[in-house]
């Protein structure tokens, strides 16, 4: 597989998304068990979207069923109370996307661009796990990260195991990884 990214693109990912996840992990005092950049099949700009321990349990408290509620939101993106958090910090994100989505001029392109912009995700990821902003050690152990695609497919298994040490990854593999 190659790993094609854009430097650059990458650089505008990271500047937002470490923004964004700090101010998420500094407002909130959390227990974060799950933290993704999601993008969509087109390739849109990318949002995170983040679950808690204590934000799973404030969703549950008013279920009848909250095993059942629980096995359908706690690995949903979508379903996060922290979806799309610190959307402001992507400005900048959407505008670049925006100007190389114009320079698309066939399916072709589009593909390549399309993997640009997912493993560009994936590299920003990588190099904030690298710089402990996931945390280290157990604590690492305890987070899964992930860079993905909606609606989810095989890929985003392979780059969660690429991200994350296996052993943080048991529960999700077992969960909702896509084979």
């Amino acid at each position: 597989m190659s790993f094609n990214y854009d430097p650059d693109l990458v650089k505008y990912i990271e500047n937002a998304t470490r923004k964004a996840l700090k101010s998420l992990f500094d407002k909130h005092k959390e227990k974060f068990y799950y933290c993704t950049l999601a993008t969509t099949g087109e390739g849109h700009c990318p949002v995170i979207s983040a679950w808690s321990e204590e934000a799973l349990e404030r969703m549950l408290v008013t279920e009848k069923d909250p095993d059942k509620i629980r096995r359908e939101i706690e690995w949903s993106y979508a379903d996060s109370p922290y979806f799309a958090y610190g959307e402001e910090f992507f400005v900048e994100v959407r505008e670049v996307f925006l100007k190389r989505t114009k320079l698309i001029n066939n399916d072709d392109e589009f593909q390549k661009e399309y993997e640009i912009r997912v493993n560009s995700m994936e590299k920003v990821m990588a190099n904030l796990d690298k710089e402990g902003l996931f945390g280290e050690g157990n604590q690492r152990l305890s987070i899964v990260i992930n860079a993905e695609v909606m609606p989810p497919d095989y890929t985003n298994t392979e780059r969660a195991l690429r991200l994350n040490p296996r052993e943080a990854l048991t529960v999700w593999l077992e969960e909702v990884a896509e084979w």
